[in-house]
């Protein structure tokens, strides 16, 4: 009997659309074995050459004019993808997408981009007949994500549901998920055995994330940083941003032996479990990450747009906050007052629309017939388990 095939679309416009299929396809795959699943960056895939310009260019104007991108975002909020835009996509960057669809013969597409996602509902329009499924990788819902072919919407919240339904989607096309994380994401490990193993002190220790691209802050945040480093230990995880890296290797203020610092790494579900702060953007698939291991976070930078409403979420819901020299001072005396052995003030905190890790995947598998198996027999294949702990808390300065 032929496996079924869920095929996943993305764009790599930031890592956390791609990293949201990923995530979604290895969780699928973990449940049910005889599913398989395939990831592909469609423009990346169809058109090597010029892909990789666009996404140059989205890049560069993230970095250097954040403000534009803020007022795109805004003057576009409440406007899908125009049958013309389709149309042209479809002509200019997509027109082997059928092909690639025919060839690879799926039961199920998902994607996780609106780019994609209007893509193939314009095909679905064409005669396509294979079901359409759309990830909201945020906790916003813009209104490009909206396109009448899609048969359903996975949403972070169901606040992002209520958007949805106020532009035309029937309530029952939507199901709030939460954003899909990796199974790395699922559960949460042992911090002083993480530590040993990761070769860092088992002393407070801070996740400093710059993002996917590597963005990062300015001097005010890090003098703030650094001023208990002798106390405090800081992993800096950079991204793919080597020379930023480079330069802060170089700084002798960084030359300490409480200071880590790196570039793109496979393991930051263990370093945000060998954490006990993670400061980073609130990109939706980092927030969500945060979330599942029980961390809390510091947002700095957040791009106008969708960043700003994932900040403005999780600080609505009391976990996280904005960064700020004072807020960083708050944070790392109480992390201190804790480790010397002062009472600790820690509350639980479930956030609302807060869904297991896994729940996304489990989903589609009940959306698409799918039997789920128990994850704990496939666990382990070619990785180390650490050892599991107790249920996530949120501290509170």
């Amino acid at each position: 009997m032929r496996k079924k095939r869920v095929l996943l679309f993305s764009e790599g416009f930031g890592t956390g659309h791609t990293g949201a299929a990923y995530a979604l396809a290895e969780g699928i795959k973990l449940l049910n074995p005889d599913i398989q699943c395939r990831v592909i960056e469609l423009g990346k895939f169809l058109n090597p050459t010029v892909a990789p310009w666009i996404l140059s260019a989205y890049r560069k104007t993230v970095s250097r004019q954040p403000k534009l991108v803020g007022m795109m975002y805004k003057s576009q909020y409440n406007k899908s993808i125009g049958k013309l835009s389709r149309l042209a996509l479809h002509r200019v960057f997509y027109s082997r997408a059928m092909e690639v669809i025919r060839r690879l013969q799926p039961d199920l597409i998902i994607c996780t981009h609106p780019v994609p996602a209007a893509v193939i509902a314009r095909l679905r329009q064409l005669g396509l007949k294979v079901p359409l499924y759309t990830v909201i990788t945020d906790y916003d819902a813009h209104g490009s994500w909206v396109n009448d072919e899609v048969n359903r919407y996975l949403v972070s919240t169901s606040r992002v549901k209520s958007i949805l339904a106020s532009r035309g989607v029937s309530p029952e096309q939507i199901t709030v998920t939460g954003i899909p994380v990796h199974p790395k994401f699922w559960e949460r490990y042992n911090k002083t055995q993480l530590r040993k193993e990761l070769g860092l002190a088992n002393i407070p220790t801070v996740l400093i994330m710059g993002g996917g691209w590597g963005l990062m802050f300015g001097k005010k945040i890090m003098d703030s940083l650094t001023a208990r480093i002798d106390d405090i230990q800081l992993i800096f995880c950079m991204g793919s941003n080597e020379r930023l890296a480079d330069k802060m290797l170089a700084n002798p203020l960084l030359n300490h032996p409480n200071v880590r610092i790196m570039g793109y790494s496979n393991e930051v579900n263990k370093l945000m479990d060998a954490s006990d702060l993670l400061i980073t953007k609130p990109g939706g698939m980092t927030c969500t990450e945060g979330q599942a291991k029980g961390i809390p976070m510091l947002f700095y930078n957040a791009i106008p747009g969708q960043e700003e409403k994932n900040c403005q979420y999780f600080v609505e819901i009391g976990l996280a906050e904005v960064l700020e020299p004072a807020v960083v001072e708050k944070w790392f005396t109480q992390l201190l007052r804790e480790y010397a052995g002062a009472e600790e003030h820690r509350i639980k905190r479930i956030a609302p629309d807060r869904h297991a890790p896994r729940n996304c995947a489990e989903k589609v598998l009940e959306l698409m017939g799918s039997p789920i198996e128990d994850p704990t027999e496939h666990q382990g294949r070619g990785t180390r388990t650490p050892q599991r702990t107790e249920e996530a808390v949120y501290v509170t300065p």
